[in-house]
């Protein structure tokens, strides 16, 4: 207990500072590069990433870290920080003031910590595995809406959008028709923390990658919320597709997915 309360102290700084760096270069002059076609990386990215990677590892030499740039390293012990250093990369080179910064804590293979973080409105969202989940040192629960027709939904679009019909639209096509209105803010971990605390009743989206999803399916989870796959079977993290609602929507949710193709593309109808 003490080495936890000792991980979610310096986690939670290091998530702040690399959160308060990004703001501080907010609508500076960006040269991204592009990993695909829309897919783009900025300078910012990276030294996001090398604020929490530092701070951590002088913290925890034996911890291991998977981070989005470019960053997988097996540490001594069973621990492993899981970072995405600006969730919101296109947000942020065209400065719309949408973005975070997410780190999830694995230890022996199951999340203990979570934290995301939106510098632009000051807003900590954290959780402990069996403790709970909090915003600004508050507790949050989600919403208790269970009605799929009076939800408001976020979603997003993946990045080989263009390329594959593997693209979310024929979901989203259902869903906008269903619920009461969707999103599309750009940030898969605000997304998840929203759900958390009542603002989103439900998120589903494709092709995320672990750093996306780990704190923030964790801060659902403790505020009483329900994460699954599309199929509602236990989420994973390297899961094709996630589901996150406040539990009373989610069979709802479900059964529009699995009314669309599965893979989430035109399916011709």
């Amino acid at each position: 207990m003490d080495d936890l309360r000792e991980f979610a102290r310096i986690g939670e700084a290091a998530v702040r500072e690399a959160g308060l760096y990004l703001r501080s270069h907010l609508g500076a002059a960006v040269e991204p590069s592009y990993k695909g076609t829309v897919d783009l990386v900025t300078p910012f990215d990276l030294g996001s990433q090398e604020i929490l990677v530092g701070r951590l590892s002088a913290a925890f030499p034996d911890h291991g870290f998977l981070a989005e740039e470019g960053l997988a390293r097996t540490g001594s012990s069973d621990c492993r920080w899981v970072i995405d250093p600006l969730d919101g990369t296109t947000n942020f080179a065209h400065g719309f003031p949408v973005f975070s910064v997410s780190a999830a804590l694995e230890c022996a293979g199951r999340t203990a910590l979570g934290f995301v973080y939106d510098p632009m409105r000051d807003e900590m969202f954290r959780a402990e595995a069996g403790r709970g989940a909090s915003l600004n040192g508050e507790p949050i629960r989600v919403s208790g809406v269970a009605d799929l027709d009076r939800s408001l939904l976020a979603t997003g679009f993946p990045y080989d959008v263009r390329q594959s019909p593997v693209n979310n639209l024929d979901h989203w096509g259902r869903l906008i028709v269903r619920a009461q209105a969707i999103r599309r803010c750009g940030s898969a971990a605000l997304d998840l923390s929203c759900v958390a605390c009542g603002r989103f009743d439900g998120f589903w989206e494709l092709k995320l990658k672990p750093w996306d999803v780990a704190a923030g399916a964790l801060i659902v989870r403790e505020a009483g919320g329900r994460v699954s796959d599309a199929e509602d079977g236990p989420f994973v993290l390297d899961a094709p597709v996630i589901v996150a609602t406040n539990g009373l929507i989610h069979r709802a949710v479900i059964d529009v997915l699995r009314m669309s193709n599965p893979a989430g593309g035109n399916d011709g109808r």
